[in-house]
């Protein structure tokens, strides 16, 4: 059952603070010390612009590089953090999970999955077009070399436009 919200007010009556929200920004984790060849891949293929880096400075002393706690990397309009999996005990998530697809948007679907196989991804299965596919367009699906999907679809219709799922 939903429950009715009235922005600014409790269900006792008492005045709440309004909180907005500026950015939502998914965070990746991949296997631990991999962060750094995941932010390299996703500049090569899918020309990612890294926009900052907070590495942790204590290492395990097995351990060849330090951890890359965040590196926030830019897709489009879209920030993306990606990080190193850690056993620390004051890490959010300790072990890399699956579940999740990353959606890109580009005009030229066959060049944008060829250009993520050349850097390293493999494409899953061939391009596809039509009812089926998630966005009525084109879209092709590459799984990257620490593996998140990623559909590359055509742009989905415009705000206001009439769409049949």
């Amino acid at each position: 059952m939903a429950t009715e919200v009235t922005n600014g007010v409790d269900h006792n009556g008492a005045e709440n603070k309004t909180v907005t929200f500026t950015a939502v920004k998914p965070q990746l984790f991949v296997e631990a010390s991999k962060a750094n060849d995941a932010v390299s891949f996703y500049k090569s293929a899918f020309g990612a612009e890294e926009v900052n880096r907070v590495s942790c400075s204590k290492r395990k002393a097995d351990q060849e590089l330090p951890l890359l706690l965040s590196a926030e990397i830019k897709l489009g309009d879209t920030s993306i953090i990606v990080s190193d999996v850690s056993d620390d005990s004051n890490a959010s998530v300790k072990t890399v999970s699956s579940g999740l697809v990353f959606c890109l948007e580009t005009d030229d679907v066959e060049a944008a999955v060829e250009k993520a196989v050349k850097a390293g991804a493999v494409a899953d299965g061939e391009i596809s077009e039509g009812e089926g596919t998630c966005c009525g367009g084109r879209v092709g699906k590459v799984t990257d070399p620490y593996g998140v999907v990623w559909a590359i679809c055509t742009p989905t219709a415009k705000k206001g436009a009439n769409v049949e799922a």
